[in-house]
């Protein structure tokens, strides 16, 4: 039985809590936020214990932490916590840069508890089945992969909050990319980056608008990464993978399509069931995605965010 803690009430943490509340076999036991109207109104709606601090969270009694904070604070929860023997779940990225992110990785491995990163896709029957098709050779040989991401506008209409959008902590490099260089480094390995071109608006504390990068995967092939925000078009995010006998583009998180030649796209809507994260967390999977992998993809958020 996985007994669990929240640090951070906020759109994603309120997701967590509604997919929780599905699991038999997982209690919230508090849940603290530093915003307290937004903490009473998540305690009322799902009658979740409300904690003073983050301290009182970790002396419930708990056996998982999820921190679902703004990325500058995760380090220092994910230290306290781990001080505390209690394993943790992070939300993406694993910290706002390199340097925090190498601290919580010690802190976790010195105290010796598990960790997992909140990485959804990991999760999606689609992408299960995606990675299938690819490692068992349905499309021939890889030979290209890309990833397009297009935003009318950033922060999203419907997550608005005061770190979004700030260069510090926010922008859709750090908020979108790390699902998808989670996925491509388990499906090709480690990403190496040859060129790259990153936007800023002229406000130093804006994030980025744009970005372009070309890489190799550690098999040598190509892949190319595009984002751009506040545009005249619907949100969209494409991750293609080519190969010499046929596409796999999953579109929009969880839309999956094969293409071969001369045909139109197919869509495919039948997959095997997959467990959830948290039977994943119980059962101690090695599929799920832990800090020492999360750092690695917090390595490729930097280095594109350096101009």
């Amino acid at each position: 039985m996985i007994s669990i803690g929240i640090i951070g009430a906020g759109i994603v943490g309120e997701r967590i809590i509604k997919q929780i509340q599905q699991e038999s076999h997982v209690e919230i036991k508090m849940v603290y936020d530093q915003q307290t109207e937004r903490l009473s109104e998540i305690s009322e709606t799902y009658g979740i214990p409300m904690a003073k601090s983050v301290e009182e969270v970790l002396h419930a009694d708990v056996n998982w932490v999820y921190i679902a904070t703004p990325p500058a604070f995760h380090a220092e929860i994910a230290e306290l916590a781990a001080s505390a023997g209690i394993n943790i779940l992070c939300e993406k990225p694993l910290a706002h840069n390199v340097e925090a992110g190498e601290m919580m990785a010690v802190a976790v491995q010195d105290n010796r508890v598990q960790t997992a990163m909140h990485f959804p896709l990991m999760y999606k029957p689609a992408v299960r089945e995606m990675a299938k098709r690819i490692k068992g050779g349905q499309i021939g040989k890889v030979i290209r992969i890309e990833l397009q991401t297009f935003f009318p506008d950033w922060p999203r209409l419907w997550q608005q909050n005061p770190w979004i959008g700030s260069r510090s902590q926010g922008g859709f490099v750090r908020e979108v990319f790390p699902h998808y260089f989670q996925l491509m480094n388990r499906l090709f390995g480690e990403l190496s980056f040859t060129s790259h071109h990153i936007t800023y608006p002229e406000q130093a504390e804006e994030c980025e608008t744009g970005l372009i990068a070309h890489g190799l995967t550690a098999e040598q092939i190509p892949f190319l990464l595009t984002g751009i925000s506040s545009i005249g078009q619907k949100e969209c995010l494409q991750f293609k993978v080519y190969g010499e006998q046929g596409v796999m583009t999953l579109e929009n998180w969880s839309n999956l399509y094969e293409s071969r030649k001369g045909e139109d796209r197919q869509l495919i809507t039948e997959f095997e069931q997959v467990p959830s994260l948290f039977e994943e967390m119980e059962n101690q999977s090695t599929l799920l995605v832990n800090f020492e992998e999360g750092l690695v993809v917090q390595r490729y958020i930097d280095h594109l965010l350096a101009e």
